[in-house]
């Protein structure tokens, strides 16, 4: 679990996420969202991969990403539950007399 609040510790890993939500994407269209050199996007892109958070998958000369959201969608509610959060249904609020 720790790998993955890793990778979405930083704001543009967070992003390319989101990119990813929407469909499949290779490296060169996620790299050219961003203001910053390729080795730099290269870089985030392992950390994801590392997190098990996408998947690369080789497409010709072109690397194309996958969001596993599977994979964060199973941390998100492992964390949540960690605190006790989500285990039950919330408990309605009583209305006080005016």
């Amino acid at each position: 679990m720790s790998q993955i609040f890793k990778a979405l510790s930083d704001p543009t890993r967070r992003r390319v996420l989101q990119l990813l939500r929407k469909g499949p994407m290779s490296a060169g269209d996620l790299s050219d969202q961003f203001d910053v050199s390729k080795p730099t996007m290269s870089a985030h892109f392992a950390v994801l991969k590392e997190a098990d958070l996408v998947h690369a998958e080789k497409s010709g000369k072109s690397i194309i990403y996958h969001l596993k959201l599977s994979v964060l969608e199973e941390a998100l509610l492992g964390f949540a539950h960690s605190f006790g959060l989500g285990t039950e249904a919330p408990k309605p609020k009583e209305e006080t007399a005016k």
